[in-house]
């Protein structure tokens, strides 16, 4: 039964390791040619080798919904904002000896797209649905 190798993997097997942080002093504008240049729909936030947040396009696109303070929103204001007054800075994170059952099981239960993956606290990746696909195929291949 092949399946019993996806209840051995680690997150730290199937991570993206070479992942693109971004500063919380980022402001939007920056931010958003990043995610314009790029296919991601987040980015850790990162200061001083620690993970302080996570900022999503989701957060992005908050930052422009119209209030009863301003009919149309100043664009030029929001854009200049920064990634620390819109991004997440409570999140979950996974480790890299986190077992790829925990990482789905948070992932669903969460509705999440991915977790950044810490050693030590720092920044060493990150796991995203599309990584678990991967996992689950390789290791359904052969049924």
């Amino acid at each position: 039964m092949p399946m019993h190798r996806f209840l051995e993997w680690h997150a730290s097997q199937f991570m993206t390791k070479d992942v693109e942080s971004v500063p919380s002093s980022l402001t939007l504008r920056e931010l958003g040619a990043l995610f314009d240049h790029n296919d991601y729909n987040s980015f850790p936030v990162v200061d001083n080798d620690v993970l302080v947040g996570l900022v999503t396009k989701l957060d992005f696109l908050k930052a422009f919904i119209f209030d009863t303070s301003h009919l149309m929103p100043h664009y030029g204001e929001v854009m200049s904002k920064t990634v620390g007054e819109v991004m997440m800075k409570d999140i979950v994170h996974v480790e890299l000896e986190t077992p790829l059952t925990k990482v789905l099981e948070l992932m669903v239960k969460l509705r999440t797209r991915g977790f950044p993956v810490l050693e030590e606290g720092k920044l060493v990746g990150f796991i995203s649905r599309t990584d678990l696909t991967h996992a689950l195929t390789l290791a359904t291949r052969d049924e």
